[in-house]
């Protein structure tokens, strides 16, 4: 997503002298996905969502695992079935947005993992389709990190990291293993601890224990006094299932939960929120901090199928906390106001955001049937100014969308808001003006050390469904002693 870059104002620290170019668009993330499909039916769910953004995400493997609740077969035969209903639409969707691969290609990524459970699949003469697949993934020189994320068990990934350390040198294991990003619904097989143990410089984003104290849970919560309406069967069935054609006709019925899968990719789509290298930022996927988690805190006694819930061996990217008062819309007046009731844990850092993440599920299920003139389509959201600014105590400073357009043309909605917890200024930097303003302003205030505010500028257009993009800025405020 392009931005324009000038000064806000004389008083900050020089970074530009007049407005620039847009910016490239960033590369695309890699993705390999490992899912226990027929499990249950939200893996399914889980794909047909992947498929809607399978312009904007490099899909590199799909392969069919075990896990614990699916402890003796794997299911690659469904995966090759929604591809299916994925081909019966791809065209119309290339009517909406470039990059959409034909279904042939993404069926050639569709492999069979690990066929047993967790470690008893892992040792010498063990590897599967699967695991050879996401060695080749590694080999393949690409610069850019490879996503794995496991919807059920990661064995297969257990049993390439296992090969790998056999056959290669350990400078090459090193190598490899700092191109993976793993983030695995919490753990399904046995598999996960002993990767992290193993393999201490592994980035893993996990909720171990049970799925009680999970993040991922974040987006089927029923949250009291919200608005849950976009997780309400009924809207699933007017916005995905109904009348949406042959792919959101194959979106199954919620069994258990609706899509406990789908946080381990939302971060990766690229919205102008969610920066994947860094977990700590927080955006669609949620938030994490890397520390090792004390075993209480991991629900050792919480369901979780029976995986042995072992205290953790080193940090790792697991929950964090936002506090959240939502902003609800007002009838009369400013256009959005605070609401009375504020929520604090770690399930708020993907509940907070999911209004805004169904509705473009919603709308990218529209653009399966729907020509480009009847479906609505994301505003492009540019600033006035840097992403990244710096600034002392006393400066003021005016954060600007100015540039912000939509395609459709259609009505836009601002939206600034602090997000202290993604930043270290101690108490956070509050924002002046309603909060509708698309400029609002910021007076520095001193602190005794360097530390870094994000502010998060929210467009939001009318269209049917509303759809949001985002911006980020990160002001680095230097101390009142200049020390």
């Amino acid at each position: 997503m392009g931005l324009r870059k000038w000064l806000a104002m004389a008083c900050l620290v020089p970074l530009a002298s007049a407005p620039a170019q847009a910016q490239q668009a960033a590369p695309k993330q890699r993705l390999f996905v490992l899912t226990d499909i027929e499990n249950e039916p939200d893996d399914t769910q889980s794909l047909i969502r992947l498929l809607l953004y399978s312009n904007e995400i490099d899909i590199e493997g799909l392969v069919a695992t075990t896990s614990v609740h699916m402890k003796t077969r794997t299911a690659p035969e469904t995966i090759r079935r929604i591809i299916g209903e994925y081909a019966k639409v791809q065209p119309n969707l290339l009517r909406h947005a470039p990059g959409y691969p034909a279904a042939a290609a993404l069926d050639r990524l569709v492999a069979r993992g690990q066929t047993a459970y967790g470690m008893g699949g892992i040792g010498a003469g063990k590897d599967s389709e699967g695991s050879r697949r996401l060695i080749a993934a590694l080999d393949r020189p690409d610069p850019r990190p490879l996503w794995v994320t496991a919807w059920g068990g990661p064995n297969t990934l257990a049993q390439a990291l296992h090969t790998l350390r056999a056959t290669r040198s350990p400078a090459d294991v090193e190598r490899l293993v700092a191109k993976l990003r793993v983030y695995t619904i919490s753990d399904q097989d046995d598999s996960g601890a002993w990767m992290r143990r193993e393999f201490p410089g592994l980035f893993y984003i996990v909720s171990p224990g049970g799925y009680g104290a999970a993040t991922w849970t974040g987006i089927m919560t029923v949250v009291e006094g919200a608005d849950n309406k976009t997780i309400s069967n009924d809207w699933l069935a007017a916005n995905i299932q109904q009348e949406h054609g042959p792919l959101g006709a194959a979106y199954p019925d919620v069994a258990y939960g609706m899509e406990g899968d789908t946080p381990s990719f939302l971060a990766l789509i690229p919205n102008g929120l969610s920066v994947s290298e860094r977990p700590d930022w927080g955006g669609w996927g949620g938030r994490y901090t890397l520390r090792t988690p004390p075993l209480a805190e991991l629900d050792p006694k919480g369901f979780n199928g029976g995986v042995p819930v072992d205290p953790e061996t080193r940090p790792i990217w697991t929950n964090a906390i936002d506090k959240v008062t939502p902003s609800l819309a007002s009838p009369h007046g400013a256009a959005i106001k605070p609401g009375e009731r504020s929520y604090e844990g770690y399930r708020e850092t993907i509940w907070r955001w999911r209004d805004d993440f169904q509705n473009d599920f919603a709308a990218r299920m529209d653009w399966t049937t729907r020509t480009p003139g009847e479906a609505n389509h994301a505003p492009v959201v540019r600033l006035g100014h840097s992403e990244r600014l710096t600034a002392r105590a006393g400066d003021r400073l005016t954060l600007s969308a100015r540039g912000t357009a939509d395609p459709d043309g259609d009505s836009l909605s601002y939206h600034w808001f602090a997000y202290p917890e993604a930043g270290t200024c101690p108490g956070g930097i509050k924002l002046s003006g309603a909060e509708s303003l698309y400029e609002r302003s910021i007076t520095i205030p001193a602190f005794d050390r360097q530390c870094e505010a994000h502010f998060v500028l929210r467009v939001t257009d009318k269209g049917s469904p509303p759809l949001t993009r985002y911006a980020r800025v990160i002001v680095t405020v230097e101390p009142a002693s200049g020390k």
